[in-house]
């Protein structure tokens, strides 16, 4: 028996099949070894060293092209090379991570949208028990304030949070809900206005607009998709919003105008 192994036996110690040692001798990742008198190639120890090393290495990531050069370099460009597919894998890797989180986010809903304290405050709407379609409402105005004016998203959401911690606000909130069913010319929709307007003046300092912003030449259309989204749908609360603004513009507010 000729000495050394056969390529179908090469491939099994090794780990891989016949076609991969194959494709490593087509890129020249290991020679081919010479034939015997047989006609068949015999892989000695050497051979198989160099099998072992480049399917570890492609194991690990190495592109298969840089395999060749990486096999035949010394000690301190091995290590370098090394360092530097190591730096790809941990590239990779973030992005593999972040992909997966934003499936995970998918399957709940809001959260590709939206982030955690805004989804938060989506679920604390839910539990004071405002109506299905408010908070459908409020997470479509939250997805368009991020997208349209994120300069004005942070203080968005810190507004919805002192709005849901105090008592008194969370009600007048839920009868500008109730409102959607009133007369437009209803008497009550001014008297709503003026104790949410007194609310909202109560902290002027989350009425205020980012600086610049009213100057931007589509910073009133930005807005005014954002602030008056849905009013389409309900005359009444198109009426409550503009009576609240203008009470906010007499006050001295940049409301900016649609």
């Amino acid at each position: 028996m000729s000495p050394g192994l056969t390529i179908g036996q090469a491939a099994a110690f090794v780990g891989i099949t016949i076609k991969t040692v194959r494709h490593y001798h087509r890129l020249g990742l290991v020679e081919e070894p010479d034939r015997d008198g047989s006609g068949y190639r015999r892989y000695g120890s050497a051979d198989l060293l160099r099998l072992v090393q480049a399917r570890t290495l492609a194991g690990a990531g190495v592109p298969l092209a840089e395999i060749g050069d990486l096999l035949d370099a010394d000690a301190v460009r091995f290590a370098t090379a090394l360092d530097d597919v190591d730096q790809r894998l941990t590239k990779q890797i973030e992005d593999l991570v972040a992909r997966r989180d934003t499936l995970h986010r998918l399957a709940h809903g809001d959260r590709v949208l939206l982030p955690d304290r805004a989804c938060a405050l989506l679920d604390r709407l839910t539990d004071l028990e405002f109506s299905p379609d408010y908070v459908a409402i409020q997470r479509e105005a939250l997805v368009l304030t991020r997208a349209l004016v994120p300069e004005m998203f942070d203080s968005f959401l810190t507004r919805l949070e002192r709005t849901l911690d105090d008592p008194e606000l969370v009600e007048l909130t839920k009868r500008g809900c109730d409102a959607m069913s009133w007369e437009p010319d209803d008497p009550r929709i001014e008297e709503l206005a003026t104790a949410l307007a007194g609310k909202l003046l109560a902290d002027r300092a989350l009425l205020t607009m980012p600086t610049g912003f009213a100057r931007h030449s589509d910073a009133a259309s930005r807005y005014g998709l954002v602030n008056h989204h849905r009013e389409d749908q309900g005359p009444s609360v198109a009426r409550l919003n503009a009576l609240v603004e203008a009470h906010l513009r007499a006050a001295g507010i940049d409301v900016p105008y649609q």
